[in-house]
């Protein structure tokens, strides 16, 4: 089967199927460290090395049609061939690969999980979220001041190394738990990330959600305060109480207010399950609880995400961009709700399962679902490349000043290449 058997895209009508809102999905094939080099705003990463361990999950409808590309180095044409062996049905090359795009004068951007960081800028320039420099925040910790420091990273992450005194609220907890942490209005909350998106979204849902402290994000999150030359700590362990009885009510109430604004819609169980049947939709379900949670019991359709990675890396979760969006949580729905908010804005259709259904639960964990063995299995894993790791300069330790600068410097641009892609269909709630 040559390259020349694979029908070809052309970059406008990839770019018309998403203004309009049909089910694209755009697959850069090239490891994560090319990828990460220069890539359209709505192109997943799957590459070659982990195609068979990953497509199942992230294209779960084999009839989407689907546009692979690379950059000449002729990694496209074999990823199509092992689709078709796959079952999928409408496999496309992307005309003349990354410099079609470029040629048909599309915007390139570079690093990973883009349209979330994107987002992320476009949510601080609307709202002008407000951000507390890495100095202003070590002068008020060595004051002793009234302030709380609030991670919402990984739990991993923060244990990597955090801003001292910072407690650990993955992103998705910040309604739900802030009212049992900071309990009294006057304490000022800091939201700290690695770098800019998580704390921008983070301390926006807080506003959006009428928390009545002063609320900021730490400028340029661990990377800010890494080049500001301040001590992390290492190793700790500080984390979210459980959600008290007043908590939870308030926080259900906050969030269900601020995803009706958004256009967040419900549905239930029985319309889910028909949802999940049908041959010409895609609809992802996401449990947004923590892991452990989601291990005690489950809806069985449901994929572990919990909600602020799955609002910073959209893209790797759910890859076929225009596909249906279906959230799941437990005590009353606060995570599902702000992370649907923020889903909504990123211009995804997205539903909250309205109830729980116990009586339909499971319990275990995720497992992703595994291609079937193909007769050319071992011609495909002899043409496969070996992965190549792309360094993330806010992520860990030991990275240059100069690529931490260059990465902020890189997301302070991105509004300005929205405007210029024109292809999002972001919105962001006043």
């Amino acid at each position: 089967m040559t390259d020349s058997f694979f029908p070809r895209r052309q970059a406008d009508d990839i770019r018309l199927a998403l203004l309009n809102r049909h089910e694209v999905a755009l697959v850069d094939v090239r490891e994560e460290a090319s990828y990460a080099e220069g890539h359209p705003l709505f192109a997943a990463n799957i590459p070659l090395s982990r195609l068979e361990d990953e497509v199942l999950a992230r294209i779960p409808r084999r009839t989407v049609p689907v546009t692979l590309y690379d950059n000449g180095e002729g990694l496209a044409a074999i990823a199509a061939r092992r689709l078709l062996a796959l079952g999928y049905r409408d496999v496309a090359l992307l005309a003349d690969g990354l410099a079609g795009w470029t040629a048909a004068g599309g915007e390139l951007f570079i690093d990973v999980n883009s349209p979330s960081k994107a987002f992320g800028e476009l949510v601080a320039h609307c709202r002008q979220t407000p951000f507390l420099a890495a100095e202003e925040l070590k002068r008020l910790l060595d004051a002793a001041g009234d302030i709380a420091v609030l991670d919402v990273r990984r739990f991993d992450e923060y244990q990597t190394m955090n801003i001292p005194g910072g407690i650990s609220v993955p992103g998705a907890e910040l309604v739900l738990r802030v009212r049992d942490l900071v309990p009294s209005p006057a304490t000022r909350i800091i939201v700290n990330c690695a770098g800019r998106t998580r704390g921008i979204i983070g301390a926006q849902s807080l506003i959006n959600a009428g928390i009545p402290n002063p609320v900021a994000a730490l400028r340029n999150g661990t990377i800010g305060w890494m080049l500001a030359g301040l001590p992390l700590e290492r190793s700790q362990r500080r984390r979210y109480p459980a959600a008290s009885e007043t908590a939870r009510r308030a926080a259900a109430v906050a969030a269900r207010e601020v995803a009706d604004r958004a256009g967040v819609k419900r549905l239930d169980a029985g319309e889910l399950q028909r949802w999940l049947t049908e041959p010409d939709r895609t609809t992802y379900v996401f449990d947004v609880r923590q892991p452990e949670e989601y291990a005690a019991g489950h809806f069985p359709a449901a994929r572990p995400v919990p909600g602020g990675q799955l609002v910073q890396e959209t893209d790797h979760y759910a890859s076929v961009r225009g596909a249906r969006i279906v959230l799941t949580d437990g005590e009353g729905g606060t995570r599902a709700d702000m992370t649907a908010s923020w889903l909504a804005q990123m211009g995804w259709q997205v539903w909250v399962l309205d109830k729980e259904h116990a009586d339909v639960a499971v319990s275990g964990s995720w497992a992703a679902p595994v291609a079937e063995p193909s007769p050319d299995d071992a011609a495909f894993q002899s043409q496969r490349p070996l992965p190549r790791r792309y360094r993330r300069p806010y992520e860990g330790t030991g990275n240059s000043p100069r690529a931490m600068q260059d990465y902020i410097t890189w997301e302070l641009g991105l509004v300005a290449q929205l405007e210029r892609d024109g292809s999002h269909g972001f919105f962001v709630l006043k």
